[in-house]
């Protein structure tokens, strides 16, 4: 389950990434870059760095350094993913724009998702929603980070084993994406959402439903070109005839996906593919390709966790740096205070003194007028 929902929240910010980048009208560069982000990240990365060298704009920078971090998790580099998005974010906190920070927001409550701190990701999420907020409804990003939040919390209820509740949240993920006007540009997300929505009726062992709407996310991938997402759909439709022990059309399934997914270079896509070729090898009693397959599968494992490892110490470095941050804030907070209540304790502790040296003054000039009057009478 774990690797399904990085698969999710990994296509989920791909093509999160590509409606945005689209929206730079005359920048046939970043449009190439965009459209490579999933097929070829290297050559993303190699465009995306070029650009960045050339853009003073704060705008398109963000949207460069996000197709960089997206870019990176495509090669599941978590570690230079993580450093290009949080760039985006502290150019992202200078602008006044909500759609903006809302967006690079979501990316890094994405990326938080499948690195499985799901704490983080909630935390950023809700972070985002108060950006979210600010967007009038007729603003069509209103509805698309709408749909894009909903779904990641949607993975994140699987991943906490209640998929009826994760359902809710993948459909209206769909009705908002419905309501974004370039339709286009959310064929890939809502092949993603559909995806999601195969392996919630999988996990409800409604295969009959499953198959429907992996054929769904399969006719949306191909309305995209989006070879990586009918990849992951072919994936899931063959998971769905191992289940149904109709294991000769889910290794032809899933040779396809491996056709498709050549170049994409990601490496949870491969290991998931590998994974299932070797259990429907298993099961079809062919010990050579199933070792074969099985150990391609732990040779993607192991440099799965060899790359999230590093990002998570990255994490834990961004938060350490964080909360030194938020201390020092403190500390300078606590400080001014006491210099404040100081001073406003000098003041008046000096009225105070001014007070009493008037009274005492009033009271020594009374007791004289009194001492005169009596010595007179």
């Amino acid at each position: 389950m774990k690797l399904i929902l990085k698969i999710f929240s990994f296509l989920l910010l791909s093509f999160y990434i590509s409606i945005n980048a689209q929206k730079i009208p005359d920048d046939s560069l970043m449009k190439k870059a965009n459209a490579q982000i999933y097929d070829n990240p290297d050559n993303t990365i190699k465009i995306a760095k070029d650009l960045l060298k050339k853009e003073n704009d704060i705008n398109k920078s963000i949207k460069i350094y996000t197709m960089l971090s997206t870019a990176n998790i495509a090669k599941r580099n978590f570690d230079e993913s993580l450093k290009y998005i949080l760039k985006a974010k502290e150019l992202a906190q200078k602008t006044n724009d909500p759609k903006i920070q809302t967006r690079v927001l979501i990316s890094i409550a994405i990326q938080y998702q499948q690195m499985e701190l799901f704490s983080k990701s909630l935390e950023t999420l809700n972070e985002a929603d108060v950006y979210l907020a600010k967007i009038p409804e007729n603003v069509p990003e209103k509805h698309s980070e709408t749909a894009i939040s909903n779904a990641i919390q949607g993975m994140i209820y699987r991943s906490q084993l209640n998929p009826e509740l994760a359902l809710q949240k993948f459909l209206i993920a769909l009705e908002n994406f419905e309501k974004v006007p370039l339709k286009k540009t959310t064929y890939a997300n809502m092949s993603v959402v559909y995806y999601n929505i195969g392996y919630c009726y999988l996990n409800l062992n409604q295969i009959d439903k499953a198959q429907e709407v992996f054929s769904q996310s399969i006719d949306y991938a191909q309305k995209n070109n989006a070879k990586s997402l009918e990849a992951f759909a072919l994936k899931g439709m063959a998971e769905m005839h191992k289940l149904k022990r109709e294991h000769q059309i889910a290794i032809t399934l899933l040779q396809q996906a491996e056709d498709l997914s050549k170049n994409t270079g990601d490496i949870i896509l491969n290991q998931g593919i590998y994974k299932e070729m070797a259990d429907n090898y298993l099961a079809l009693g062919k010990q050579n390709l199933y070792q074969l397959y099985n150990k391609k599968y732990f040779e993607m494992r192991f440099q799965r966790r060899q790359n999230e490892l590093t990002s998570i110490n990255h994490v834990i470095d961004n938060h350490n740096k964080d909360t030194a941050l938020k201390n020092k804030e403190i500390k300078s907070y606590y400080i001014r205070l006491m210099i404040i209540s100081t001073v406003v304790g000098c003041i008046l502790v000096s009225v105070l003194l001014y007070l009493i040296i008037r009274i005492r003054k009033q009271n020594n000039k009374h007791q004289k007028e009194i001492q005169q009057i009596i010595r007179t009478s």
